[in-house]
C-alpha cells in the first residue's frame, strides 16, 4: 500500500523586496524543518522519493529534513502553481517501486489536496505541518476519496 506525505514548507521569512520564490525560511522554519525531519525517521517514514517545488523554501525545508530518498528527489516547477490537480497528477507519476513519497509544498493547495484525497483534513494546514495518507493500490490509480488520512502532524501541535 503507498504512503504519500505531503508537507507545507516550513516558515519563511517575509521576504519584502524579495521574489516569492526566493523567499527564505526564518529561524523559526529552520527549526520546524529540523523537527519534522527527526519525526518521520522517528515514525520510520522514509520516503522512497520526494517531490519538491522548486521554492527557495521548500528546498531549505527537505534539506533541513535530512532525508535522502534512495529514487531521487524531483524539483517539480507544477507544485510551484498551488493547483491540488498538479499535485494529483504528480502523485500519480510516481514509480510503482516507491512505498513512500513525500510532497514538499505550499497552501493553498497542499491543504486541499488533503481534503481530496481523504475527505477531510484539519481546519488548518499550518507551515510545516505534514499529512500522512495511505493509498489503495498503486499510484497510478491515485484518485480523490481514495485516500486514508493517518496521521497530521503540525509544529504547533
Amino acid at each position: 500500500m503507498p504512503t504519500l506525505i505531503v508537507l507545507r514548507h516550513a516558515k519563511a521569512a517575509a521576504g519584502f523586496g524579495t521574489a516569492d520564490i526566493d523567499r527564505a525560511l526564518d529561524g523559526r522554519g529552520r527549526r520546524d524543518a529540523a523537527a519534522a525531519g527527526e519525526w518521520l525517521r522517528a515514525e520510520g517514514l522514509a520516503p522512497a522519493r520526494v517531490l519538491c517545488s522548486p521554492a527557495v523554501r521548500t528546498r531549505e525545508t527537505l534539506d533541513l529534513l535530512a532525508v535522502r530518498p534512495p529514487a531521487g528527489t524531483a524539483f517539480e516547477p507544477k507544485i510551484y502553481d498551488n493547483d491540488p490537480d498538479l499535485l494529483l497528477s504528480l502523485v500519480a507519476e510516481a514509480p510503482d517501486d516507491a512505498g513512500t513519497v513525500l510532497l514538499v509544498g505550499h497552501n493553498p493547495a497542499v491543504h486541499q489536496f488533503v481534503h481530496d484525497l481523504t475527505g477531510e483534513a484539519p481546519d488548518t494546514f499550518p507551515t510545516c505541518a505534514l499529512a500522512v495518507v495511505e493509498l489503495p493500490g498503486a499510484w497510478a490509480d491515485v484518485r480523490p476519496g481514495l485516500g486514508t488520512l493517518v496521521t497530521f502532524r503540525s509544529p504547533k501541535d
